[in-house]
């Protein structure tokens, strides 16, 4: 037993380690000095510091544009898809099994067609109503991708909140929309917090879309594509840098609500 636990802790070492290595690299050459970068046998430490390169992205101004439109479109994407798949999976969740399992299946069935596909088409619409280029043009977008994960994710958590709890505040006089306000949704908070990080994430990230979608007001993902383009390392690995800082900024900020045994003790006997 002793060394099955020291093989399993070797093993989330290793794997832990292999996971954040790609992140250093990316913070190392943000910091870094072209010398210590274009050599033959680079070390792995960072030894000769330098701010340069972050001083240059922020004196061109030329990141600021991108990163507010990219915060305002993922904050506005999971706003949205959260206010229309908390009540829509909770509906879900609550119906029979063998209507609920199809309705699930849908949900999964939307994910399957390319993104490439249905951006062109999506992108054509959105010209003639004059969305190209815009922030709600995005968020739409990001929507169509988004909302089906979330919904299956809520479903999923609003099926672990137990009915007797819905019906003991049914007795004591509250309605529905109070049950689901004052009891549910507490007790769900964790699996919505899951989902408002991954509605998020997703619309941060996401490149595809705004590829079609975008013509002069780039989006942060494209400006690290534009210097990936161009070329230059360093300017790559500071744009990337800068574009993980407010994803660990909102996965920190939401992990007290992603506490195990949240329903612990809700319903006894």
């Amino acid at each position: 037993m002793k060394k099955y636990k020291i093989f399993l802790t070797l093993l989330v070492i290793f794997f832990g380690i292999l996971m954040i290595s790609p992140v250093y690299f990316m913070v190392k050459i943000s910091i870094s000095q072209p010398q210590d970068i274009f050599t033959q046998h680079p070390t792995f430490l960072i030894h000769n510091t330098t701010a340069k390169w972050w001083r240059w992205i922020f004196s061109t101004k030329e990141v600021w544009a991108p990163f507010i439109k990219s915060l305002e479109v993922a904050t506005l994407t999971a706003l949205f898809s959260l206010a229309i798949a908390v009540p829509g999976s909770y509906a879900i969740s609550r119906l029979p099994l063998k209507v609920r399992y199809p309705l699930v299946l849908g949900l999964f069935f939307t994910r399957m067609f390319p993104e490439v596909g249905i951006a062109l088409p999506i992108s054509v619409n959105f010209i003639k109503w004059g969305l190209l280029d815009s922030v709600l043009g995005l968020v739409i977008a990001h929507m169509i991708r988004i909302l089906p994960l979330v919904t299956w994710i809520l479903v999923g958590t609003f099926e672990t909140v137990p009915k007797v709890l819905e019906e003991a505040s049914s007795i004591d006089g509250c309605s529905r929309l109070g049950t689901l306000r004052r009891i549910v949704i507490p007790l769900a908070a964790p699996g919505i917090a899951v989902g408002t990080i991954f509605a998020w994430l997703g619309s941060w990230e996401e490149f595809t879309y705004a590829v079609y979608l975008t013509l002069a007001k780039r989006t942060l993902p494209l400006q690290v594509f534009y210097y990936i383009n161009r070329g230059n390392w360093f300017l790559t690995a500071t744009y990337a840098t800068l574009t993980a800082i407010p994803v660990i900024i909102i996965t920190y900020a939401m992990q007290k609500y992603l506490r195990a045994g949240y329903m612990a003790g809700a319903v006894k006997g």
